[in-house]
C-alpha cells in the first residue's frame, strides 16, 4: 500500500485501509473504488493522508501499535465519558467511574505494546478531523506508553502516566465548542479560556478515589515548558514533574501531526524539527533523544525524493535506525518509471540520504495505482 495525500487522489484508485467516522463506524472499507464525489467528501471530513492500493508496493504491510479491538473499546470510552462530563459541572462533583473505566483501557494498550518488540511511534491520523479531542487523547496516551516503556518505567509507573496522558485533555471538556473548534485565530479571551483546561482537568481528576494524584499533575502540568514560558503557573525545570515532560513531547507532536480546523497536518520530521527547535528550552534534551530513536520519523508508504535525484516510497522501516528505512525507487534521476523497482537500504548505502518528503503530482503514475 501506498501513503497519499487526499489532493493527490485520482478516480479510480483503490483504499488501502479503512476509513472511521467519529462514532467509530467504518464510512469506507479497504478496496473501496474512490471516486470524484467520495474524494470530496474525504476533503470535507479534513483528512490530509489515505493508504491507497498500489501493486507494486504490496507487500507493505502498516503495522497497528494497538489492536483495532483495543483502539474501538479505547475510542468508546473516551468518547462517552468526555460527552457525560461535558455535560455537567464542574464544581461539587465526583465522577468514581473514570478511574476503573479508563485504568481497563491503560491497562489494555500496554497488553497490546508489550506483546510486541521494537514499537515504534507510528504517523499518520486518518481520522475524521471533528473527533480530535478523542483520537488525540487515545494517540498521546500510546506516545506516551511507548516512550514510559522505551525509558524503563514499571508497569505500575507506566498505568499511571497512561493514566494521565489519556485524560491529560479532559480539562476541555468545559471548554465551548465554539472556541475548541473555531477555524480562525483565537483572541486573547478565548486563549485565555482554552488555557484554563489544564486547571479545569485538575480540578476535574484531583479528588478521584481511582485515580491517582500524579495524573490529575499532568493534566495541571503538560503545558508547562522547562524555561517557565509555559502555562498555567509558568514553573520551570525540576519544578514540571517527570511525567508532565514526557506528555508535553507527546501532546505537541501529535497537535503537529493531525489535521486541525484551522491548519493542515505537518509530517513527522516537520514536527520533529519543531521539537528539536525547543530542545533544552521547551522539551527535555533526554527525553527527545528517547522520542527520536522510537519515532518512525518517514512513515511507510510516504513519496520520497533521494539525494540521488531518484524517487521512491518508504517500504520498511529499522528498529533500531528509524531515520535510515528502505526505499522502494520507482522513478529514476530523470523522472522515468522503472520497469523494474528496486529497494534501497537506507542503514547501508549512508551517502544517499532523503531531500524531500511527501512530495506526490496528482497525476503521478495513475494507471499504476489501481
Amino acid at each position: 500500500m501506498r501513503l497519499l495525500p487526499v489532493t493527490s487522489l485520482m478516480p479510480g484508485m483503490k483504499l488501502a485501509k479503512k476509513i472511521y467516522s467519529e462514532e467509530g463506524l467504518i464510512l469506507l472499507s479497504e478496496n473501496a473504488e474512490l471516486t470524484e464525489s467520495l474524494i470530496r467528501r474525504l476533503k470535507m471530513l479534513g483528512l490530509n493522508y489515505v493508504y491507497v492500493a498500489d501493486p507494486r508496493m504490496e507487500d507493505i504491510e502498516i503495522p497497528e501499535v494497538i489492536t483495532e479491538e483495543t483502539q474501538r473499546k479505547a475510542m468508546d470510552a473516551i468518547r462517552s465519558n468526555f460527552r457525560q462530563l461535558s455535560g455537567s459541572s464542574v464544581k461539587g462533583r465526583v465522577y468514581p467511574f473514570l478511574g476503573k473505566k479508563f485504568v481497563n483501557v491503560v491497562e489494555s494498550i500496554l497488553d497490546d505494546i508489550s506483546s510486541r518488540e521494537d514499537v515504534l511511534i507510528m504517523m499518520v491520523n486518518i481520522n475524521n478531523a471533528d473527533e480530535y479531542l478523542f483520537r488525540h487523547s487515545l494517540n498521546v496516551c500510546i506516545y506516551t506508553l511507548l516512550l514510559g516503556k522505551a525509558y524503563g518505567y514499571t508497569k505500575d509507573e507506566l498505568t499511571i502516566i497512561g493514566l494521565g496522558a489519556l485524560l491529560h485533555d479532559i480539562g476541555k471538556t468545559k471548554i465551548p465548542s465554539s472556541v475548541l473548534m473555531k477555524p480562525d485565530k483565537l483572541t486573547d479571551e478565548e486563549f485565555k479560556q482554552m488555557k484554563m483546561h489544564t486547571e479545569i482537568g485538575f480540578k476535574l481528576l484531583k479528588d478521584e478515589p481511582n485515580i491517582p494524584l500524579i495524573a490529575a499533575h499532568c493534566a495541571f502540568q503538560h503545558h508547562e515548558r522547562l524555561d517557565g514560558t509555559g502555562y498555567p503557573r509558568g514553573i520551570k525545570g525540576d519544578e514540571i514533574h517527570e511525567y508532565a515532560k514526557w506528555l508535553a513531547i507527546a501532546d505537541s507532536y501529535d497537535a503537529m501531526t493531525t489535521h486541525r480546523v484551522y491548519r493542515s497536518a505537518l509530517l513527522p520530521h516537520q514536527a520533529t524539527e519543531i521539537l528539536y527547535a525547543g530542545c533544552g528550552t521547551l522539551y527535555d534534551k533526554r527525553m527527545l533523544e528517547v522520542f527520536r530513536d522510537h519515532l518512525a520519523i518517514y512513515p511507510l508508504g510516504i513519496t520520497v525524493k533521494l539525494s540521488t535525484g531518484e524517487r521512491g516510497v518508504v517500504a520498511n522501516i529499522h528498529p533500531h535506525a528509524p531515520q535510515r528505512p528502505v526505499v522502494r525507487v520507482l522513478e529514476g534521476p530523470d523522472e522515468q518509471v522503472l520497469a523494474d523497482p528496486y529497494d534501497l537500504d537506507l542503514s547501508v548505502n549512508l551517502s544517499v540520504v532523503i531531500t524531500e518528503v511527501g512530495m506526490e503530482q496528482a497525476q503521478e503514475n495513475a494507471s499504476l495505482i489501481v
